[in-house]
């Protein structure tokens, strides 16, 4: 059993535990419009959070941390794991509140994302989240944003408990299959992970239906559900089962209250096994489609462990690879791609060279070039060059009359990428082969900078919280 010490300061616990949860990805904008209300400290804007630095180092405004960094498992690819001798510390539920809301009035945060390793057991650790989000709530009235990590293995009423008083809930899915979970972290179990998943699933659509919304997320194309995996097979058990979180109490079973409004994320470790692209958008793409989850958030293995079953320090941390994967995520999410027609088994991993959109269009130059004054929507958004925004001014403009490249350029169309696939009135922007080689090596020139950028072995010193002068409050 983990006893609380409160030998450190809280000045030494945010040290150590934001220090602590800097492998964490899954921290970004909002996704939740909430004003602010007389008697309560502050509000969540969907426009999003970030403008400060945590104490990691990276530029958000969320406070960062974890309630504990002790932890009962021992993940061979966590700096956290039991059996590592790392300096260790717990948080108490009314420090970090103090902190939270000191931190709010010096105008350092917006929000709070909270986390924690497995303190004696998932439902201890759960409970101690979930009590202190509930004094934030209502003892301090923080009605700021708030993403908590829930806890595999916590009983349904804390889970519950914590998405009815936070505003996105995570729960990292670590690694894409059963079998790499089970070689890495034999303590934790797939199912057990994903069960919950889709139990809060289920809760987020029962209260946004209670709520007069749609079950799913709006996300263009992705809402075509697949029915033929893990996922959606647990989906669909814990709505036959009526498996919705509620806690105990007949009070919280209103479910016209909002229940985590910003959704529910996960994270997949890069680069700890030799799982391929392929399995890891595939597994991307089922989550979104059975699970409707808001994010899933991809990160780069850093070898920090000696371990034979991982890659040995020193090795190139993948930040090449986890970019590839989080352009592929995004043309699974807005620009209706599906990960069958990005990877292959013959070809599982993405094109360092050149980003998955360029990859997929110089693969298949029998589509274009496209006529950007006559061409279909879902041609011209597989465009490279052309996003969302800048097809809907497209298709705003043909009401009025043919379109020029001038014309495109303003309207936020890259024609460095863009002019190798379409014309305008029937003609070219340059002299250009429709050849696969050819356009491989002017998109590579293109392209260049930004692979440098992810290669290059320079290190530099992130800015920290505690360089800018920062008294800590008083525990």
């Amino acid at each position: 059993m983990y006893e609380i010490v409160n030998d450190y300061t809280t000045m030494d616990k945010l040290r150590i535990l934001a220090d602590a949860a800097k492998y964490d990805v899954a921290c970004t904008s909002s996704g939740v419009d909430r004003k602010g209300k007389e008697g309560f400290l502050g509000n969540s804007c969907a426009a999003g959070i970030c403008h400060s630095f945590a104490a990691d180092g990276r530029c958000i405004s969320l406070l960062k941390i974890l309630m504990s960094n002790h932890c009962i498992h021992d993940c061979k690819y966590c700096l956290n794991r039991r059996s590592n001798d790392v300096e260790r510390a717990t948080f108490l539920p009314d420090e970090i509140c103090k902190l939270v809301i000191e931190f709010y009035k010096r105008n350092y945060i917006e929000g709070l994302f909270l986390s924690s390793g497995v303190l004696n057991s998932p439902e201890h650790t759960m409970e101690l989240i979930c009590r202190t989000l509930s004094m934030l709530r209502n003892k301090y009235r923080f009605n700021g944003y708030i993403h908590v990590k829930a806890i595999p293995g916590a009983p349904a009423e804390l889970l519950a408990q914590a998405g009815l008083l936070a505003d996105r809930i995570s729960l990292n899915l670590e690694l894409p299959n059963s079998e790499s979970l089970k070689k890495l972290a034999p303590g934790k179990n797939f199912n057990n992970i994903v069960k919950p998943m889709a139990s809060i699933s289920s809760t987020i659509a029962a209260h946004r239906v209670a709520a007069g919304k749609t079950p799913y997320m709006e996300r263009s194309k992705i809402n075509n559900r697949l029915e033929s995996n893990i996922f959606s097979k647990m989906r669909i058990e814990a709505a036959q089962n009526n498996s919705i979180l509620v806690p105990e109490r007949a009070l919280d079973r209103d479910l016209s209250r909002p229940f985590a409004p910003a959704g529910m994320s996960t994270q997949m470790i890069i680069g700890a096994t030799p799982d391929t692209d392929l399995e890891l958008i595939t597994v991307t793409e089922q989550l979104y489609k059975s699970m409707d989850l808001k994010r899933v958030f991809y990160s780069a293995y850093v070898p920090l462990n000696d371990d034979a079953a991982l890659p040995a320090k020193g090795t190139a941390v993948p930040l090449l690879r986890e970019h590839r994967l989080y352009q592929a995520d995004w043309l699974l999410r807005y620009y209706g791609f599906a990960a069958s027609e990005l990877l292959s088994p013959e070809r599982p991993n993405f094109n360092e060279v050149i980003d998955p959109k360029c990859d997929w269009a110089v693969r298949h130059l029998d589509v274009f070039p496209v006529e950007v004054n006559t061409a279909p929507a879902d041609i011209l958004i597989r465009v490279p060059g052309i996003g969302p925004k800048s097809l809907e001014r497209i298709f705003r403009a043909r009401r009025y009359g043919g379109l020029t490249f001038d014309a495109l350029k303003k309207m936020g169309v890259v024609l460095k990428r863009a002019k190798y696939f379409i014309t305008c009135g029937g003609k070219m922007m340059d002299r250009i082969p429709i050849e696969e080689r050819f356009i491989v090596n002017r998109l590579t020139d293109v392209d260049r900078r930004e692979v440098y950028s992810f290669t290059d072995r320079t290190t530099y010193r992130q800015m920290s919280l505690f360089d800018m002068g920062m008294k800590a409050v008083s525990g």
